[in-house]
């Protein structure tokens, strides 16, 4: 199963009269509510870990992967769990593990998910995010940052569908690099950058949760790097040693030693001066 956080918009959300349908006790361990969540087709209310338990319990008896769970009290096919409901957005705990089986979730889609629980920061240096700042380089434009962006979401929601999401971040990133008003151009770097970070961070928020400020971490990788997707890919698995079917350069022996003694130079993809505009 999965967990993915969603943003209350035209998703349909229990009403009132159906939060309170169950009464005040969960119908499966028959005390008081902990962690309400309610299934997604009939809406009926249980403890989280209760109807979880139920659902596990259910799929114990099938030879196959269940892809729904029937309701305890209505018998109605419900596809999903519906939990940590705060007004504005919500928690989907799927029945299916479509992430393990789904043909759009590759090993990159699963190295880029892995990138969010390593230390932040480590690849600053590398990618040289400030000089990225002072130089001025975003008001460059870059042609791969929309294939990045669709494989960073699908990666961190596990849905394929993320276009609207892509299209909303977008133009976000390009009202905020490309505004060349004369206040915005005497910004300091650093001010500027920490605006285009909160800015970055409030949009991003109702997607990816918790990992907002992560997500603008790895974003700012991304675009200092100046590389395409495959060759960002390369540097990044190569810089922590991770070896990436289909995506880490693969090195053979009599290249390896070499490199040991002469580590490569990498150069960017995109070539960006590294000339000072204010000069």
């Amino acid at each position: 199963m999965r967990d993915v956080e969603e943003k209350n918009g035209d998703e349909k959300i229990p009403s009132p009269s159906s939060r309170e349908s169950n009464g005040g006790h969960c119908p499966i361990c028959l005390g008081s509510f902990i962690q309400e969540s309610y299934l997604d087709t009939c809406f009926h209310k249980f403890c989280f870990k209760c109807i979880l338990q139920w659902s596990k319990v259910v799929a114990g008896k099938h030879s196959g992967v269940q892809s729904s769970v029937k309701c305890p009290l209505c018998k109605t096919d419900n596809a999903s769990v519906i939990h940590g409901f705060d007004g504005a957005s919500f928690h989907r705990h799927y029945i299916s593990p479509r992430n393990e089986c789904s043909s759009f979730f590759t090993n990159a889609h699963k190295y880029r998910l892995k990138c969010y629980y390593i230390e932040s920061g480590i690849l600053n240096e590398k990618f040289n995010v400030s000089r990225f700042w002072k130089l001025k380089r975003y008001c460059q434009p870059n042609q791969w940052l929309q294939c990045w962006l669709t494989r960073e979401i699908q990666a961190l929601i596990q849905e394929e569908d993320v276009d609207i999401i892509v299209h909303h971040i977008l133009g976000v990133i390009d009202s905020s690099l490309r505004r060349d008003d004369f206040l915005n151009q005497k910004k300091p770097p650093v001010v500027k950058q920490q605006e285009f970070r909160d800015l970055m961070s409030e949009a991003v928020r109702p997607f990816v949760a918790a990992r907002a400020e992560r997500f603008v971490d790895e974003l700012e990788l991304f675009l200092a790097s100046g590389f395409n997707v495959k060759g960002y890919d390369e540097v990044y698995t190569e810089q922590l040693g991770w070896k990436v079917p289909g995506i880490s350069r693969i090195v053979r022996e009599e290249e390896q030693e070499s490199d040991d003694e002469h580590p490569p130079t990498v150069l960017p993809l995109l070539y960006i001066s590294d000339e000072d505009p204010d000069v």
